[in-house]
């Protein structure tokens, strides 16, 4: 039997199986407020087993820091009670369920954030789009932050950790890639700063690293994650020297006694599935700095989980696209059980068409 299925111990608690679910944005929360509901709880609670682990999905931890409307929140009091009915839904089945605190950066647009302009490491233009209520539309221009502003974003996502403990999640992760903020001040191609904040990677590293650090300081060991995209290109994000950037950022984080290193490895334009033929190599160059566990994503089939697992290079797989459409996933993977195809129409926003709606495979069974 393949290591995926096998137990693994996170300090203060033991996962049964690796095979986690991967956080996905969504957009089913309530407005106004971006609060949590039950369709949310719903959803969480279906996919949730037994010794498992869920990464929910990314959540501002400030209205800055919005970019999608539909995404739950973390930055007000009033979410926790919304995000309580989520986790009580996770522990109920005896799953495990970490939170993804977030902030977008310049992948934004003044509908999403009071009228405030976003805000980036540097003003540098680039084609993207948000959603907001009039749908997906270009950005708006962002500005580059002052240095007296970024012990504020240190601050908020602090604040959204301890919110998140409030609300029952076992854990935190950091939301360091898919070029969001913490992935713009990292990479060179988005960082045009002369401050401590730009030039050599220990200055574009330090926003990530002392976001980390407040995180730990509110959970501790073995309950913060750190997800880092080393190979991603989305949203106009490049770096001029992406193995020393990322390998030097998997070096620090030693330090910080993570829960996990999230790495995602590339996919092809449309998202899709990994490259055809190529191997998994962000985690495997990362494997050669970071002594911690490495959770892998990125488009994974069963049978390359697997591989990745028991060659070493990742201690677990995180699974997006499969765990929407398949409530029962690990399960599904450990019997080789067929899986249900997922619906990409419904990914952003909707009901629960294509979001509560899967069958576990003994339901389909029974149902036939």
């Amino acid at each position: 039997m393949s290591k995926l299925y096998t137990p693994i111990d996170f300090g203060s608690f033991t996962l049964k199986h690796r095979v986690a679910q991967a956080p996905m944005t969504r957009l089913r929360s309530e407005q106004p407020g971006d609060m949590p509901g039950d369709l949310m709880a719903q959803h969480y609670g279906q996919r949730a087993s037994d010794g498992g682990l869920q990464i929910a999905e990314a959540t501002p931890v400030s209205i800055l820091g919005r970019g999608y409307l539909g995404a739950p929140g973390i930055y007000d009091g009033a979410q926790i009670a919304g995000w309580k009915k989520v986790t009580n839904a996770v522990h109920a089945k005896g799953g495990k369920i970490f939170l993804q605190i977030w902030h977008v950066g310049r992948q934004s647009h003044v509908d999403m954030t009071n009228r405030q302009q976003p805000v980036a490491p540097s003003a540098v233009p680039f084609a993207q789009v948000v959603f907001t209520k009039d749908g997906w539309v270009p950005v708006s221009p962002a500005r580059a932050l002052e240095s007296s502003e970024i012990p504020g974003i240190v601050e908020e996502f602090r604040r959204g950790a301890e919110r998140a403990k409030l609300a029952g999640f076992d854990g935190v992760e950091v939301h360091g890639a898919n070029g969001y903020l913490l992935d713009q001040f990292l990479q060179d191609g988005s960082n045009k700063r002369t401050d401590a904040y730009g030039g050599p990677v220990e200055n574009r590293a330090r926003l990530l690293l002392d976001v980390t650090d407040a995180a730990v300081s509110v959970w501790g060991k073995n309950r913060v994650g750190v997800r880092l995209g080393p190979s991603g290109s989305w949203a106009s994000m490049s770096d001029s020297n992406p193995e020393a950037t990322f390998g030097y950022v998997a070096d620090q984080l030693n330090k910080f006694d993570l829960a996990y290193l999230h790495i995602i490895e590339p996919r092809i334009a449309g998202g899709e599935a990994p490259v055809e033929g190529k191997p998994p190599v962000a985690a495997a160059q990362i494997r050669k700095v970071y002594n911690g566990r490495i959770i892998a994503a990125g488009g994974f089939e069963r049978e390359g989980a697997e591989q990745i697992v028991d060659s070493g290079t990742a201690d677990m797989v995180a699974f997006g696209r499969h765990f929407s459409a398949n409530p029962d996933l690990p399960h599904r993977l450990k019997n080789h059980l067929p899986l249900n195809r997922y619906d990409r129409d419904s990914f952003w926003g909707g009901d629960q068409r294509g979001y509560t709606d899967f069958k576990p495979y003994e339901k389909v069974l029974e149902d036939a």
